[in-house]
Protein backbone atom coordinates (compact mmCIF):
# COMPACT_ATOMS: atom_id res chain seq x y z
CA UNK A 1 0.00 0.00 0.00
CA UNK A 2 2.81 2.56 0.39
CA UNK A 3 4.40 2.07 -2.33
CA UNK A 4 1.40 2.96 -4.60
CA UNK A 5 0.58 5.89 -2.10
CA UNK A 6 4.54 7.41 -3.31
CA UNK A 7 2.98 7.10 -6.61
CA UNK A 8 -0.12 9.28 -5.74
CA UNK A 9 1.78 11.73 -4.28
CA UNK A 10 3.59 13.58 -6.92
CA UNK A 11 6.10 16.04 -5.86
CA UNK A 12 5.74 19.58 -7.35
CA UNK A 13 9.19 19.06 -8.78
CA UNK A 14 8.90 15.82 -10.27
CA UNK A 15 7.47 17.38 -14.25
CA UNK A 16 10.97 19.52 -14.22
CA UNK A 17 13.28 16.69 -13.33
CA UNK A 18 11.14 14.35 -15.70
CA UNK A 19 11.77 16.75 -18.78
CA UNK A 20 15.37 17.51 -17.96
CA UNK A 21 16.27 14.02 -17.58
CA UNK A 22 14.20 13.69 -21.06
CA UNK A 23 16.24 16.53 -23.14
CA UNK A 24 19.66 14.95 -20.89
CA UNK A 25 18.65 11.58 -22.82
CA UNK A 26 17.65 12.59 -25.97
CA UNK A 27 21.63 13.78 -26.34
CA UNK A 28 22.42 11.72 -29.70
CA UNK A 29 26.47 10.87 -28.97
CA UNK A 30 26.50 8.32 -31.15
CA UNK A 31 25.58 10.64 -34.24
CA UNK A 32 27.81 13.47 -33.04
CA UNK A 33 30.63 11.58 -32.42
CA UNK A 34 31.04 9.98 -35.58
CA UNK A 35 29.86 13.39 -37.54
CA UNK A 36 32.79 14.96 -35.81
CA UNK A 37 35.08 12.35 -36.36
CA UNK A 38 34.26 12.60 -40.24
CA UNK A 39 32.43 9.05 -40.44
CA UNK A 40 28.99 10.50 -41.85
CA UNK A 41 25.51 10.22 -40.46
CA UNK A 42 25.45 7.02 -38.56
CA UNK A 43 22.29 6.83 -39.55
CA UNK A 44 23.02 5.73 -43.30
CA UNK A 45 25.30 3.03 -42.13
CA UNK A 46 23.76 -0.51 -41.16
CA UNK A 47 20.98 -0.64 -39.01
CA UNK A 48 20.88 3.20 -39.01
CA UNK A 49 20.90 2.95 -35.22
CA UNK A 50 22.88 5.54 -33.01
CA UNK A 51 23.57 3.01 -30.49
CA UNK A 52 27.21 1.85 -29.85
CA UNK A 53 26.63 -1.50 -31.97
CA UNK A 54 26.26 0.28 -35.24
CA UNK A 55 28.85 2.87 -34.20
CA UNK A 56 31.27 0.01 -33.88
CA UNK A 57 29.66 -1.41 -37.79
CA UNK A 58 31.97 1.55 -39.14
CA UNK A 59 35.07 -0.42 -37.97
CA UNK A 60 36.01 2.44 -35.49
CA UNK A 61 36.12 0.85 -32.19
CA UNK A 62 37.11 3.67 -30.19
CA UNK A 63 34.11 5.60 -31.39
CA UNK A 64 32.01 2.66 -30.15
CA UNK A 65 33.62 2.46 -27.05
CA UNK A 66 33.13 5.96 -26.60
CA UNK A 67 29.51 6.42 -27.26
CA UNK A 68 28.84 3.50 -25.16
CA UNK A 69 30.49 4.75 -21.77
CA UNK A 70 28.23 8.45 -22.92
CA UNK A 71 25.14 7.12 -23.86
CA UNK A 72 25.43 5.39 -20.14
CA UNK A 73 26.90 8.13 -18.31
CA UNK A 74 23.54 10.29 -19.63
CA UNK A 75 21.33 7.69 -17.78
CA UNK A 76 23.52 7.84 -14.73
CA UNK A 77 23.57 11.18 -14.63
CA UNK A 78 20.01 11.97 -14.94
CA UNK A 79 19.52 10.10 -12.18
CA UNK A 80 22.09 11.71 -9.86
CA UNK A 81 20.85 14.71 -10.56
CA UNK A 82 17.24 13.74 -9.78
CA UNK A 83 18.55 12.24 -6.70
CA UNK A 84 20.59 15.37 -5.52
CA UNK A 85 17.32 17.90 -6.69
CA UNK A 86 14.57 15.83 -5.45
CA UNK A 87 13.22 17.60 -1.98
CA UNK A 88 10.67 15.13 -1.01
CA UNK A 89 10.09 11.72 -2.36
CA UNK A 90 13.60 10.92 -3.90
CA UNK A 91 13.01 6.95 -5.02
CA UNK A 92 10.09 8.44 -7.06
CA UNK A 93 11.87 11.43 -8.77
CA UNK A 94 14.89 8.72 -9.42
CA UNK A 95 12.89 6.07 -10.76
CA UNK A 96 10.86 9.38 -13.29
CA UNK A 97 14.15 10.72 -14.24
CA UNK A 98 15.79 7.13 -15.06
CA UNK A 99 12.78 6.49 -17.46
CA UNK A 100 12.75 9.77 -18.55
CA UNK A 101 16.33 9.26 -19.59
CA UNK A 102 15.64 5.98 -21.70
CA UNK A 103 12.66 7.15 -23.43
CA UNK A 104 14.60 10.58 -24.57
CA UNK A 105 17.43 8.04 -25.83
CA UNK A 106 14.63 6.24 -27.77
CA UNK A 107 12.76 8.83 -28.99
CA UNK A 108 14.52 12.14 -29.20
CA UNK A 109 13.20 15.28 -30.60
CA UNK A 110 16.15 16.37 -31.97
CA UNK A 111 15.72 13.66 -34.69
CA UNK A 112 12.10 13.26 -34.91
CA UNK A 113 11.78 11.00 -32.85
CA UNK A 114 13.98 8.14 -34.02
CA UNK A 115 16.54 7.47 -31.67
CA UNK A 116 18.75 4.58 -30.18
CA UNK A 117 17.54 1.57 -28.41
CA UNK A 118 18.82 2.31 -25.17
CA UNK A 119 20.62 -0.41 -23.80
CA UNK A 120 23.67 1.57 -22.84
CA UNK A 121 21.24 4.32 -21.54
CA UNK A 122 19.38 1.82 -19.08
CA UNK A 123 21.79 0.28 -17.80
CA UNK A 124 23.36 3.84 -16.87
CA UNK A 125 19.95 4.36 -15.51
CA UNK A 126 20.35 1.25 -13.18
CA UNK A 127 23.36 2.36 -11.97
CA UNK A 128 22.01 5.11 -10.63
CA UNK A 129 18.83 3.85 -8.99
CA UNK A 130 21.01 0.41 -7.30
CA UNK A 131 24.65 0.35 -7.88
CA UNK A 132 24.46 -3.69 -7.70
CA UNK A 133 21.72 -3.82 -10.22
CA UNK A 134 23.83 -1.85 -12.53
CA UNK A 135 26.75 -4.15 -12.00
CA UNK A 136 25.25 -7.48 -12.46
CA UNK A 137 23.09 -6.22 -15.75
CA UNK A 138 26.52 -4.70 -17.20
CA UNK A 139 27.90 -8.33 -16.75
CA UNK A 140 24.88 -10.24 -17.71
CA UNK A 141 25.10 -7.92 -21.07
CA UNK A 142 28.57 -8.75 -21.45
CA UNK A 143 27.95 -12.76 -20.86
CA UNK A 144 25.47 -12.72 -23.37
CA UNK A 145 27.15 -11.17 -25.64
CA UNK A 146 30.54 -12.69 -25.19
CA UNK A 147 28.99 -16.27 -25.03
CA UNK A 148 26.61 -15.45 -28.32
CA UNK A 149 28.25 -12.99 -30.24
CA UNK A 150 25.46 -10.95 -30.39
CA UNK A 151 24.88 -7.69 -28.75
CA UNK A 152 20.63 -7.84 -28.65
CA UNK A 153 21.18 -11.80 -26.66
CA UNK A 154 23.34 -9.98 -23.91
CA UNK A 155 21.01 -6.64 -23.96
CA UNK A 156 17.59 -9.08 -23.34
CA UNK A 157 19.22 -10.89 -20.96
CA UNK A 158 20.15 -7.88 -18.84
CA UNK A 159 17.22 -6.14 -19.02
CA UNK A 160 14.41 -9.17 -18.06
CA UNK A 161 16.31 -9.87 -15.17
CA UNK A 162 16.95 -6.21 -14.06
CA UNK A 163 13.28 -5.76 -12.51
CA UNK A 164 13.51 -8.60 -10.52
CA UNK A 165 16.85 -7.64 -9.00
CA UNK A 166 15.84 -4.39 -8.53
CA UNK A 167 13.59 -6.31 -5.54
CA UNK A 168 16.42 -8.25 -4.80
CA UNK A 169 18.82 -5.37 -4.16
CA UNK A 170 17.08 -2.48 -2.96
CA UNK A 171 15.23 -3.87 -0.60
CA UNK A 172 12.04 -2.95 -1.97
CA UNK A 173 8.57 -4.10 -2.38
CA UNK A 174 7.55 -5.33 -5.89
CA UNK A 175 5.00 -2.51 -6.44
CA UNK A 176 7.69 0.33 -5.23
CA UNK A 177 9.13 2.90 -7.44
CA UNK A 178 12.12 1.41 -8.31
CA UNK A 179 11.27 -2.20 -9.39
CA UNK A 180 8.28 -0.23 -11.62
CA UNK A 181 10.41 1.65 -13.35
CA UNK A 182 12.60 -1.13 -13.94
CA UNK A 183 9.84 -2.88 -15.26
CA UNK A 184 8.67 -0.18 -17.59
CA UNK A 185 12.59 0.44 -18.88
CA UNK A 186 12.60 -3.40 -19.70
CA UNK A 187 9.19 -3.34 -21.36
CA UNK A 188 10.22 -0.25 -23.27
CA UNK A 189 13.73 -2.26 -24.66
CA UNK A 190 11.51 -5.43 -25.29
CA UNK A 191 9.65 -2.84 -27.17
CA UNK A 192 12.51 -1.82 -29.10
CA UNK A 193 14.00 -4.97 -29.78
CA UNK A 194 11.34 -6.76 -31.18
CA UNK A 195 13.10 -6.67 -35.11
CA UNK A 196 15.84 -8.46 -33.11
CA UNK A 197 13.75 -10.49 -31.50
CA UNK A 198 12.05 -11.93 -34.74
CA UNK A 199 15.88 -12.05 -35.74
CA UNK A 200 16.67 -14.45 -33.38
CA UNK A 201 13.80 -16.43 -33.83
CA UNK A 202 14.56 -16.85 -37.72
CA UNK A 203 18.38 -17.12 -37.13
CA UNK A 204 19.52 -14.55 -39.04
CA UNK A 205 20.31 -11.83 -36.31
CA UNK A 206 23.96 -10.33 -37.05
CA UNK A 207 26.64 -10.55 -34.73
CA UNK A 208 28.82 -8.40 -33.33
CA UNK A 209 31.60 -6.50 -35.50
CA UNK A 210 29.60 -8.08 -38.52
CA UNK A 211 28.99 -5.48 -41.15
Amino acid sequence: MSGILTWSLMPPSLPVIALGAYLLGSIPFGLLLTALSGQGDIRRIGSGNIGATNVLRTGRKGLAAATLLLDAFKGLLAVLLAEALSPHDTALCLSVAGCAAVVGHCFPIWLRFRGGKGVATGIGVFWGMCWPVGLLCTLLWLAGVRLSRISSVGALLAFLAAPFLMVAFSLAPIMSARPIAAACITLLILLRHYGNIARLCSGTEPRVGQK
